[in-house]
């Protein structure tokens, strides 16, 4: 959205202080999650959040501007570095090549952090997903997410060299994109986390690029019995075998 180095095997080389940080980071996001799964959105507060995890509400600010955005796992720095990405990845693709690129990156470091809540990654993002059932943090994730696509469409303009409020391509990229995220982070929970979230967000990018035809290979994709990943085989096509040469 090959995958980013995971923020787990950057550790061993990363300071005792900045390992405090992240451990301290997770804690949060897990007592926010468990406390809004038990008790309801509405009914937890940020000072309920830092007493259950042994910090002081100060301490919690020091992670996160909100409690919202501590179930999001929010960085102020993402879509800051996102945006750079996009504008610089893969310099002389195809705009749709690059963006792949950078949205594979972003959706597997999404993954990783789930992943290292602890548990079942699907199974933390499906309590995310629960807890969106209150409509003020459903709005206050649109609200995120309409900055997060604005920033993209931003992005691929300044990348195109156009101006998104008279060329409406960048904006179609970048709707195009945030659906390609939420559908595949939607059946990777369904799927119970077996079939991987960057074989998704890779495979949905190139049924793009060949125009979604209906015999793509993403509409194969399936999570077997025993919770790997299953693929029914089709044709090569012309994309394919470029990729592969």
């Amino acid at each position: 959205m090959t995958l980013a180095q995971t923020a787990s095997g950057g550790e061993p080389h990363a300071s005792l202080r900045e390992r405090k940080k992240l451990a301290t980071r997770r804690a949060l996001r897990r007592t926010a999650l468990d406390l809004v799964t038990e008790r309801g959105f509405a009914h937890v507060t940020v000072d309920d959040i830092a007493a259950a995890a042994d910090v002081s509400t100060r301490t919690f600010f020091n992670y996160f501007p909100s409690k919202e955005a501590a179930l999001f796992g929010t960085d102020p720095d993402r879509i800051t570095e996102l945006r750079q990405r996009l504008v610089h990845e893969a310099p002389g693709e195809p705009v749709l090549a690059a963006l792949r690129v950078v949205m594979l990156s972003d959706a597997q470091a999404v993954a990783d952090e789930l992943s290292e809540l602890g548990g079942d990654p699907a199974g933390w993002l499906r309590r995310m997903k629960e807890a969106r059932t209150d409509p003020h943090l459903r709005a206050a994730h649109a609200a995120q997410m309409a900055l997060l696509e604005r920033a993209i469409t931003e992005a691929l303009a300044e990348r195109l060299g156009t101006d998104p409020e008279r060329d409406p391509y960048p904006g179609l990229l970048a709707a195009t994109a945030s659906g390609v995220m939420r559908a595949s982070m939607t059946f990777w929970a369904g799927s119970g986390g077996s079939v991987p979230l960057s074989q998704l967000i890779d495979l949905a990018f190139r049924a793009l690029a060949d125009g979604l035809p209906e015999d793509c290979t993403l509409r194969h994709v399936s999570a077997s019995p025993g919770g790997r990943s299953s693929k029914t085989p089709r044709r090569e096509n012309a994309a394919d075998r470029k990729d592969t040469n």
